[in-house]
């Protein structure tokens, strides 16, 4: 299988597949680095266990879903007021336990997924960039930007980016091409892992708006509506477990405070975690770094819209909305992984000057090793 998809391959998808090998050695060594320099106990001659080093934070929700289910029958399966599984969507977890089957260890398995779907993704984002970076080098330069981006660890560990986007970036190719049928099904699958999925539908109906008419696709029509009955699914399920219509939102709401407020009272609220010294300093900047994402987001949305690429435009500021009328903002530099526009953007824009390369790259590599470092010394890393 691994052979017959590497002949359907080019010279230049294989110079990113080798970038991308290189950028998971580069992770696993600050991992081991990690391990060996930040133990939890600084007196300790022995480090932590791999599996502890990169199996953090939202790790342990999707392991436990993948284990013991969303609604175990067994109390001690599901400890803790914090335990907000339903937040999560079924996607990963449902890999993750199909993956385990196979490698026998939880860790091996989330890692195997996020790598094989991580090389997907990055073929996908490089091809997608061959249609608007003509310039030699392009496509690579995209894929090398997303893979050395500040958040880019969250691309290796056992997290739902990478297999987001490896639904994601083939469904948004498919739809350029017109294969409606094929998009809707990895749009689907990208409703499946991510409420992220649901925007993307968005952006794929005004994609389809577009160029309907003009191409003759019109019998396509019912396809785009596909990706909206898994998370339909999803909600049905929790109702037969909780009654309740909203059980997604409301464990969203209990763990992570994502109840609805105007933008500027998010903002407000987050500029004050972040300078305000109620917080300690790793918060407070992790909360600049939010600030800082929500200002690059809009960036986007606005050159996009300039551009008239209003389908990724929707894309991005329906993310944005989602994630900037919270309580306060959480996770938005997460969430630029999936701004495929952004990398895209940002490739044309380094391409035209290598200072602009240089310049880029000695900003986004250190954020990326001090970010990675931060996660696998079980810190907080947004």
């Amino acid at each position: 299988m691994v052979r017959r998809a590497l002949r359907h391959l080019d010279g230049a998808d294989r110079d990113v597949l080798v970038l991308y090998l290189a950028t998971r050695v580069a992770l696993l060594l600050t991992a081991y680095c990690t391990a060996w320099l930040l133990p939890h106990d600084p007196e300790s001659h022995v480090p932590a266990p791999f599996g502890a080093v990169v199996g953090r934070w939202d790790w342990n929700h999707y392991l436990h879903i993948a284990r013991d289910g969303y609604f175990p029958d067994d109390p001690a399966a599901r400890p803790g007021e914090w335990d907000n599984r339903e937040a999560f969507f079924p996607g990963f977890p449902l890999a993750l336990r199909s993956a385990h089957l196979l490698l026998g260890d939880w860790i091996a398995a989330g890692l195997a997924v996020s790598l094989a779907a991580g090389a997907v993704a990055v073929v996908a984002l490089a091809r997608i960039a061959r249609h608007h970076l003509p310039e030699p080098g392009g496509p690579r330069r995209a894929a090398l930007l997303l893979l050395a981006s500040p958040c880019a660890v969250f691309l290796a560990v056992g997290y739902t980016e990478s297999l987001f986007l490896a639904f994601a970036l083939p469904a948004w190719l498919a739809a350029r091409r017109d294969a409606w049928r094929l998009a809707s099904l990895l749009a689907a699958g990208a409703t499946t892992v991510r409420v992220t999925g649901l925007f993307l539908v968005a952006a794929l109906v005004v994609q389809f708006a577009l160029t309907a008419r003009r191409r003759g696709t019109l019998r396509a029509f019912p396809w785009p509506a596909l990706p909206a009955v898994p998370p339909l699914l999803y909600v049905g399920y929790l109702y037969s477990r909780t009654g309740d219509w909203m059980a997604w939102k409301h464990a969203q709401e209990r763990g992570w405070y994502r109840q609805f407020h105007s933008p500027w009272e998010s903002w407000s609220t987050t500029w004050e975690a972040a300078f305000g010294q109620a917080y300690p300093t790793p918060y407070a900047l992790l909360w600049q770094g939010e600030l800082v994402a929500m200002l690059v987001g809009i960036a986007t949305v606005v050159l996009l819209a300039r551009a008239r690429r209003w389908p990724e435009a929707v894309y991005v500021a329906l993310s944005l909305w989602a994630l900037g009328t919270s309580y306060w903002y959480m996770s938005i530099p997460r969430a630029t992984l999936l701004w495929w526009p952004l990398w895209i953007g940002l490739a044309g824009w380094t391409l035209r000057s290598s200072r602009r390369t240089a310049v880029w790259l000695c900003l986004s590599v250190p954020l990326c090793v001090i970010l990675a470092v931060t996660y696998f010394s079980g810190r907080w890393a947004g």
